[in-house]
């Protein structure tokens, strides 16, 4: 019985060498000192390019997406929020060991008051031209 099964293992094994190829396929990297990889900038366009020149000049967040500390919050001098459009939907954590978000609706001119009493305003920025940016 065991010779039988070793018998029957030992040619599948050798069936099983012979379907597969003998050549191996062997890569190696080489690094050449004169290839480089492109600068990002040059390789971009639109959008993408607009964002990358914008962070050379020393602007990290130039479509406004980064979160904003609440400033002093009052009705006199309210926290600024940032948009690139005359309205804009604003969450606010109104307390640190809150797990949900009250969310509202900013508009241009209008300070809005949070349910928690910190008021916000709302600054537009106009958005790049989508036929002048760059290429």
């Amino acid at each position: 019985m065991a010779s039988l099964l070793s018998r029957s293992v030992y040619q599948m094994s050798s069936t099983l060498t012979r379907c597969t190829s003998s050549r191996l396929v062997h890569l190696s990297a080489v690094r050449s000192a004169d290839q480089v990889m492109p600068d990002p900038v040059e390789h971009a366009t639109g959008l993408e390019k607009y964002e990358l020149l914008a962070k050379q000049a020393g602007n990290e967040d130039p479509f406004f997406l980064k979160a904003v500390a609440r400033a002093k919050g009052t009705k006199n001098e309210p926290t600024v929020i940032n948009a690139m459009d005359n309205h804009r939907m604003v969450g606010c954590v109104c307390a640190e060991e809150d797990t949900n978000i009250k969310w509202m609706w900013l508009c241009e001119g209008t300070p809005k008051r949070c349910e928690c009493g910190y008021w916000f305003e709302l600054k537009a920025h106009p958005a790049p031209d989508k036929y002048a940016l760059p290429l």
